[in-house]
């Protein structure tokens, strides 16, 4: 599965995208919300997960915009 995980904090972020290639996923991550929008509207992810605090837009805005 292609996942787009949007996390701005590094740690988390790494974490998560660790434990979801185990699974063989393809993970790639936005650390903002507006990389975030830039590459959900740009690319074909099967799955995207969204912090709700971030940078620049906020998860539940940027879910509301994608």
């Amino acid at each position: 599965m292609n996942i787009l995980l949007v996390e701005d904090e590094p740690k988390v972020a790494s974490f998560i995208k660790k434990g979801l290639e185990e699974q063989l996923h393809k993970v790639e991550i936005a650390y903002d919300g507006n990389l975030g929008r830039k590459l959900a509207l740009e690319n074909d992810f099967q799955l995207i997960i969204l912090d709700v605090i971030l940078p620049h837009i906020n998860g539940l805005e940027l879910c509301k915009q994608i």
